[in-house]
């Protein structure tokens, strides 16, 4: 009977600490982020560019996964950011073109931007490890096809 009662009682004293280990969810996400990180891209929480997108859930957190660009030289670099809406991609303001290579993205991706210091896509990492290999593939391209647009 002692037994019991000291395993109750340890047992009672642990069950807290399991709140603290990392779902399944969060690890695959963990991975996810350290693998963008491996193949050179920066991950960071960003708004959606010009708009918002709710869910029945509620809003949830939007991810940018970016890869760094040179700073320009000579000729005014690409900026804009368009989104991935039912009948392809659009701009959020303006009337650029969005670039071809976006539509090899996958549908998990929420839209795309360019700026001064880099190029990325936004999402909520919703896809699995076959859609971010896709996306690193389609945001490598793409810095590079700015690159050599710069040069």
């Amino acid at each position: 009977m002692e037994y019991v009662i000291i395993l109750l009682v340890v047992a009672l004293a642990i069950a807290p600490l399991s709140h603290f280990a990392p779902s399944k969810r969060q690890r695959a996400v963990a991975r996810m982020r350290e693998f963008a990180a491996v193949k050179g891209l920066f991950v960071e929480f960003r708004q959606l560019p010009g708009k918002t997108v709710e869910t029945g859930q509620g809003r949830q957190d939007i991810i940018y996964y970016g890869k760094r660009l040179p700073p320009a030289r000579g000729e005014e670099p690409l900026i804009g950011s368009w989104y991935q809406g039912e009948d392809g991609w659009r701009a959020t303001r303006g009337i650029k073109k969005p670039p071809e290579i976006l539509a090899q993205l996958p549908p998990a991706v929420l839209a795309a931007g360019a700026d001064q210091g880099s190029c990325g896509i936004y999402w909520r990492e919703s896809g699995d490890e076959e859609e971010l290999a896709a996306i690193i593939l389609v945001i490598d391209q793409w810095a590079n096809s700015l690159r050599s647009r710069e040069s």
